[in-house]
C-alpha cells in the first residue's frame, strides 16, 4: 500500500511536472507580459506619389489592475490630460473586464505624453505603440474612408481581430484592409511582483516583429480631387472622372464631404455623430451610393440602340413641336426642326428620341412591346446599368433598369411604347449612379467598350492588380454606329445651337452632352457627361448637382474645368470658377430634414 500511494504521488508529480503545462502557464503568467506589436497601416499616395493618408505615431495606456499600486491619480490625470472622474471610471471598467489582463484605458496618446508616463512610476499602467491615420491633402474623405474600432461582428468574423483593435469602415480603409492593415507582432517582457517590466524574456527569442501594411497608389490626381470638392462646395452631388483606356478613376468628389482628420483621434466619436445627424448626409458617398434618373444624357444610350437595331439611320429626321405630341406627349425646348441624330444630340431634342424608342419596342420582327422592352433593356445593361460594375467600391449601388415583367404588374399586362415613353428621355423608373454615368462617357470615347472603373492603381508589393481590371467589357453596340453620337457630342459643345456650349475650352475637342433630369422634391438635378479629346480621349467626366436646374448652368461648366485642368495643367476661365462657386442653389428637400 505504502509502495502504491508513492507510485501514485510520483506519478502526479510527473504529470504536473513534464506533460501538464497549465501550471507552467499560470507562473509565466505572473512574471511575462505579452505586449501586442501592432504594426502601421499602409501609406496611400495619389497617381503622381503625393501623400493622401499617412500613418501618426500614437500611444494606448495598458492597465493589468492586478498589478496596480496605490498611486497619485491626480498627477497621473494631470500627464495625460483628462478629468479624474473619467479617468476612475476607465479603470473601473478595465477591473470589470479581468484583475490578470491588460485593458485598454485612454487611446491615442500623443508622444510626449508616453516620456512624461515614463519619468515616473506608475506600477500596473504601460503604454502600447499604435498608429493612427493621418490626411495632408484634407481631401477625398468619402473616398478613402476612415478606421475606426472593431466591433464584435468583425472579430467573430476574422481571427486577426481583438478587442481593441482597428479596422477600415469604409472607402478604400474597407476595400483594401487586408492589404493596408499589415501583420501584428508580439513582445514577451519580464515583470516583477509589482507589474515592472525587468526586460525582455530570453533576449527576444521568443518575440515576432509587426509587418507594416502594404503602400497602395490611387489612381487619383490629387490636385484635380482638391478642384472638385472645391468646385462643389456649398452644392449637394458628385464628379466623377475615368481615364477611358484603363478604367482609373481620376475624380470622385462627394458633397458635401468633410475634414478626413475629424474621424481621426479622441473626438472621432464626437465628430461622427455630428457628421451622422447632419441632413445633408456628408459621410454618404453620393458617386456611387446615390441612384438618380441619367435625363437626357441617356439619349445617346438610345440612339446607338436604334442604329445597332436598324431602325434609325443617322441622316433620319423627325419633327419637333415643342415636344413630342402624340399621346400625353413630352415637352421639349425651343430649336430647329425637322432634325437629323447629329442635330438631335447637338440639341437634346426630347421628341426625337421619342420617336426612336418607339421604334425599338415597336419593332416587328420582335412581334410584341413586351419582347421588344426585352431587347432594349438587355442592350442598356450592356452599358454597365442596372447592376454593380465591380469597382473596388463596396458600397457600390446597382441603379435600376426595369423589366417588362415590372410594367405588367404595374398596368395589369396593359401597357405599350407610350406607356414607357419617359424612358427615351432618361427618366421614368431608370436610375443610375454618377460612377455608372461617368462609366457611360468612357464607353462612348472607347467607341463601345469600358474597363471596370477602379480607384486603385498599384499595390505595392504586388505586381498587378485582380484581372477584372484589366478585361475590356464591350456593349451590345458596334463601334461603326459610334461615329454620329461623338459627332453630335461634339457639335453640342462646339457649334451653334449646341446645349453646351458653356463648357468649350479653346483647343481642347471637348466631347459633351447636358441633362435635366427631372425631381420631386424641388428644382430639376443638373448633369452633364464629356469626354476629351475627341480622338485618343483622356478623361471622361460625369458631373451631377441636385436641384442646379440645367445641365448648362452648373454641371457643364464644373466639367470642362476638370477637364481644363486635366489635360492643360492650368485654368484660363477664372471668372468661370468664380461663377460656379457664388452659385446660391436652395436644397429645401434637406432643409426641411434639418428642421423636423
Amino acid at each position: 500500500m505504502v509502495i502504491g500511494v508513492f507510485a501514485l504521488i510520483i506519478l502526479r508529480l510527473f504529470y504536473i511536472q513534464v506533460i501538464d503545462g497549465s501550471y507552467k502557464d499560470r507562473a509565466d503568467d505572473n512574471v511575462l507580459r505579452y505586449e501586442v506589436q501592432y504594426p502601421p497601416r499602409g501609406e496611400v499616395y495619389d497617381r503622381n506619389g503625393e501623400f493622401l493618408v499617412q500613418s501618426k505615431d500614437v500611444y494606448d495606456l495598458m492597465v493589468v489592475p492586478r498589478d496596480v499600486t496605490p498611486f497619485d491619480t491626480a498627477m497621473l490625470c494631470g500627464i495625460v490630460g483628462v478629468p479624474i472622474e473619467k479617468f476612475r471610471a476607465e479603470l473601473q471598467k478595465a477591473e470589470r473586464y479581468s484583475r490578470r489582463r491588460a485593458s485598454v484605458v485612454l487611446k491615442q496618446l500623443p508622444k510626449e505624453v508616453k516620456v512624461k508616463l515614463e519619468e515616473r512610476s506608475f506600477p500596473g499602467f504601460y503604454t502600447v505603440y499604435r498608429t493612427i491615420r493621418s490626411y495632408p491633402r484634407k481631401i477625398a474623405g468619402n473616398l478613402l474612408g476612415y478606421v475606426s474600432e472593431v466591433d464584435e461582428r468583425a472579430i467573430a468574423r476574422d481571427s486577426y481581430y481583438r478587442s481593441g483593435d482597428y479596422i477600415g469602415k469604409s472607402g478604400i480603409e474597407l476595400a483594401y484592409e487586408n492589404v493596408l492593415r499589415g501583420d501584428k507582432g508580439v513582445k514577451v517582457n519580464l515583470v516583477d511582483v509589482h507589474g515592472i517590466v525587468k526586460g525582455s524574456y530570453q533576449n527576444g527569442i521568443y518575440d515576432t516583429l509587426a509587418v507594416p501594411g502594404t503602400a497602395i497608389t490611387c489612381s487619383i490626381d490629387a490636385r484635380l480631387q482638391a478642384l472638385g470638392e472645391e468646385l462643389l462646395a456649398g452644392k449637394v452631388g458628385s464628379i466623377v472622372a475615368i481615364e477611358p483606356a484603363t478604367g482609373e478613376i481620376l475624380v470622385m468628389a462627394s458633397s458635401p464631404t468633410y475634414d478626413p482628420d475629424e474621424l481621426v483621434g479622441r473626438e472621432s466619436g464626437n465628430n461622427y455623430m455630428k457628421l451622422l445627424r447632419n441632413p445633408r448626409s456628408p459621410l454618404f458617398n453620393r458617386a456611387v451610393m446615390s441612384r438618380y434618373p441619367p435625363g437626357s444624357t441617356f439619349k445617346i444610350v438610345n440612339g446607338l440602340i436604334g442604329l445597332q437595331e436598324g431602325v434609325l439611320r443617322p441622316q433620319d429626321t423627325y419633327p419637333c413641336h415643342r415636344g413630342y405630341t402624340i399621346g400625353r406627349g413630352v415637352k421639349c425646348h425651343e430649336h430647329w426642326s425637322p432634325l437629323n441624330l447629329i442635330d438631335a444630340v447637338q440639341t437634346s431634342c426630347n421628341a426625337y428620341f421619342c420617336y426612336v424608342l418607339r421604334n425599338i419596342l415597336d419593332n416587328p420582327k420582335y412581334g410584341s412591346v413586351k419582347r421588344g422592352f426585352d431587347v432594349w433593356a438587355d442592350y442598356v445593361r450592356s452599358f454597365g446599368y442596372g447592376r454593380k460594375l465591380d469597382s473596388d467600391f463596396l458600397d457600390e449601388l446597382n441603379g435600376y433598369v426595369p423589366s417588362s415583367e415590372f410594367y405588367d404588374d404595374r398596368y395589369n399586362g396593359r401597357w405599350n411604347s407610350l406607356t414607357v415613353i419617359s424612358l427615351s428621355i432618361g427618366q421614368g423608373e431608370l436610375g443610375c449612379t454618377p460612377l455608372q454615368m461617368a462609366n457611360l462617357a468612357a464607353t462612348v470615347a472607347n467607341r463601345g467598350h469600358y474597363f471596370i472603373p477602379h480607384v486603385v492603381k498599384r499595390i505595392h508589393d504586388r505586381d498587378s492588380l485582380d484581372a477584372r481590371f484589366y478585361e475590356p467589357h464591350f456593349t451590345k453596340v458596334e463601334s461603326k454606329y459610334f461615329d454620329p453620337i461623338v459627332e453630335g457630342m461634339y457639335r453640342a459643345v462646339h457649334k451653334p445651337g449646341g446645349t453646351a456650349s458653356i463648357a468649350r475650352v479653346d483647343g481642347l475637342d471637348i466631347c459633351g452632352k447636358t441633362g435635366t433630369a427631372q425631381n420631386p422634391h424641388g428644382a430639376d438635378h443638373s448633369t452633364f457627361m464629356c469626354f476629351a479629346p475627341r480622338n485618343n480621349p483622356k478623361i471622361a467626366v460625369s458631373v451631377y448637382v441636385e436641384n442646379g436646374r440645367f445641365g448648362a448652368t452648373v454641371a457643364a461648366p464644373i466639367a470642362s474645368l476638370i477637364v481644363e485642368q486635366y489635360l492643360t495643367d492650368t485654368i484660363t476661365r477664372p471668372q468661370l470658377v468664380d461663377y460656379v462657386k457664388n452659385m446660391q442653389i436652395a436644397y429645401p428637400y434637406y432643409d426641411r430634414k434639418k428642421t423636423k
